[in-house]
């Protein structure tokens, strides 16, 4: 029996997915994994992206669907790498990051979660968390996780076994599920 999903989440990134999936279970939504190549614009504001993956997603799965898009913004570099962090990352990687990176290591961590639905204009929730650039690669982690640490905590993104309860993407997502938990209540009244 095929199983029935609240929502799907469009992504060519398995771990980004396994995230979602384990941050929005604890909200009660069931997530499906729409393994997706998004066509991912340059644009200046991650917002932008965000729009334009998720009416892509929309249109290839014809279901409810989120993407997230996020950046990390160093305030050293300008907000560098910004909405160009999956371009940079692939790049130049963390070890890049922490050779462009010299004193100021202060950076936060953006995310924006798109949903759409029935080709409806795409509703955005957005979160950040602040903190710093690590000295050096801590801890096995995806993306530049091995390189954030969080304010407030001593240890990378990489290291801490509760990140799926304070990151960025958390924030958004949670602000995401409130919003979806009311919407199906209120179809349903």
């Amino acid at each position: 029996m095929p199983q029935l999903y609240d929502i799907f989440f469009a992504s060519s990134n398995k771990y980004k997915y396994q995230e979602v999936k384990k941050i929005l279970d604890n909200f009660g939504i069931k997530v499906g994994f729409f393994k997706y190549d998004l066509t991912e614009i340059q644009a200046d504001t991650i917002k932008e992206i965000a729009v334009q993956k998720v009416i892509d997603a929309f249109n290839q799965c014809k279901k409810p669907v989120i993407v997230e898009d996020d950046g990390l913004f160093i305030t050293s570099l300008r907000g560098f790498p910004g909405p160009f962090s999956s371009y940079v990352y692939k790049k130049i990687g963390n070890k890049g990051i922490l050779k462009l990176v010299q004193t100021k290591r202060n950076a936060k961590f953006q995310s924006t979660i798109a949903f759409c639905d029935k080709k409806k204009k795409p509703i955005l929730f957005e979160a950040n968390v602040s903190g710093k650039i690590s000295k050096n690669l801590r801890g096995k982690g995806w993306g530049y996780d091995p390189i954030f640490v969080p304010s407030g905590k001593l240890k990378t993104f990489a290291e801490l076994s509760n990140k799926n309860e304070l990151s960025h993407r958390y924030r958004a997502l949670k602000k995401f599920a409130s919003w979806f938990l009311n919407k199906r209540v209120s179809t349903y009244r």
